[in-house]
């Protein structure tokens, strides 16, 4: 029975030590492009834009980088004011205010994503002319200045 017992603690001893030898990796490790695959997805032009959004349409090819895709749209204000489509626009800020945020670099890019939300705003407004237009225009400022000042 000693023996046994000995040999059981020897066991538990090398396992004990080997696994302190081991290095430890994370068993889900974000690719190490994440950062310029977010950056790519947060710009001002229409090709981070249509980019972006091909992404979104197909989430499971980027499931390994632990991107937020979640979204409450355009929060408490209207994703489509006055018939205006601007919930696009909202989901893709949404994703970048969370994606940085939980890699601790929202402070230095917050101004990049509030800039390419007006972007995207204004594309939206492009279908239009005249009145209208102005009115889309206008309310994409609006929008825009509220997520500079206060998101």
């Amino acid at each position: 029975m000693r023996r046994r017992t000995a040999a059981v603690s020897l066991s538990t001893a090398t396992l004990a030590l080997t696994a302190a030898l081991l290095p430890a990796t994370p068993a889900s490790a974000a690719p190490a492009d994440k950062a310029a695959v977010l950056s790519s997805w947060t710009q001002t032009g229409e090709t981070s834009n249509n980019a972006f959004l091909a992404a979104r349409a197909n989430q499971s090819t980027w499931s390994a980088y632990g991107f937020d895709w979640s979204t409450d749209h355009c929060t408490t204000s209207p994703d489509n004011p006055f018939g205006f489509p601007f919930a696009n626009a909202c989901v893709r800020h949404d994703f970048g205010y969370r994606n940085y945020k939980a890699a601790g670099s929202f402070d230095a890019n917050k101004s990049r994503v509030d800039d390419a939300f007006y972007a995207d705003l204004k594309r939206a407004c492009t279908v239009y002319s005249g009145v209208k237009k102005a009115s889309c225009d206008a309310t994409a400022w609006t929008y825009y200045q509220a997520v500079d000042k206060l998101g």
